[in-house]
Parts: structure tokens; sequence; C-alpha cells
């Protein structure tokens, strides 16, 4: 069975920037996994799941950006700076920050390998404030324990993908 736990964000983090900033939600999902993982690997086994596809589904109907596993690749290995809902906003070696067309979240990545060959994968998001209020919208307290279970769903789903 996968453990996933939230965590605190990890020194470096690419959405750290964003959780000191008043009024941003920050957060970190991590598990860890038996042997090395790529951060494209992760990335394109994240964004191809069943749970993520439904979301994609979505997407292509209420914002008029669909997407398909190619384009979720083309991402995952940084041939594309966009996808879906999402824009690049900052990558690395280790790690993906992905801005929504909106400016309301992102989504964060990031493999880490460890001793012993296995990785740890952590996945986070940011929601930022309505910039007229400088207050989180109202749904997103309400919404947060949906957000925690979605959030540990999506990671779960990676590692299945990924053949762990």
């Amino acid at each position: 069975m996968t453990l996933i736990i939230k965590t605190t964000l990890p020194s470096g983090a690419l959405h750290a920037k964003y959780s000191d900033l008043p009024g941003h939600h920050a957060d970190c999902y991590e598990t860890e996994v038996e042997g090395p993982v790529t951060l494209p690997q992760f990335v394109e086994a994240f964004y191809t799941g069943s749970l993520f596809k439904c979301e994609r589904v979505i997407l292509k109907y209420t914002v008029k950006r669909p997407s398909t596993d190619a384009d979720a690749r083309a991402i995952a290995l940084g041939t594309a700076t966009n996808f879906a809902a999402w824009d690049m906003e900052e990558r690395n070696d280790t790690q993906l920050l992905m801005n929504d067309m909106t400016g309301a979240t992102k989504s964060w990545f990031m493999v880490e390998p460890l001793a012993g060959g296995s990785t740890r994968l952590r996945f986070g998001s940011v929601v930022t404030p309505n910039p007229d209020t400088g207050q989180l919208p109202r749904l997103v307290k309400p919404l947060m324990r949906f957000h925690d279970l979605y959030s540990k769903l999506l990671l779960k789903g990676a590692v299945r993908r990924l053949g762990q």
C-alpha cells in the first residue's frame, strides 16, 4: 500500500516562494517509491492517470483547452510550455511548477533520489488570493478536505502508473 503524507515544503521547493506571501496557501504531499524515477516519468504518469484524465475532460469543455497523452508527455519532457489549463512557470532537473491560465492556482512536482536507489515523489499546490481582496476565495476553505483527498489520490494514481 502506498503511504502518502502531507508534509512541510522542502527547502528549495519552486513553490515555496508563495508560501510566505500574505493570503497564499501552499502545500506538499509526498511518498517514496522503489527505484529511480525521473521528473519526466513522474509528470507523465501523473497527467495520464485515469483520475486526472477525468479532470482533463472537464477542462476541455469548461476552459476550451483540450489535452492528450502526447501533450502530457511533451510537458513532462520539457518540449512544451503548456498543458491543458496550465502553463509552465519554472522548471529544473528535479522540479516543475505549473501556473493555471488564470493565475489562481499552481501545481508543483518534485523528484528526489534517495540513498539505496529509491525516489521520493512530491506534489503540491498553491492557491493565490483574490487580487482585489487579498483573501483566498470563499470556497477554498470548505473545499480543503476535498483538495487534500484529491491530491493524495492523484499522487497515488501516478505511483500506480509508474508500476509501483
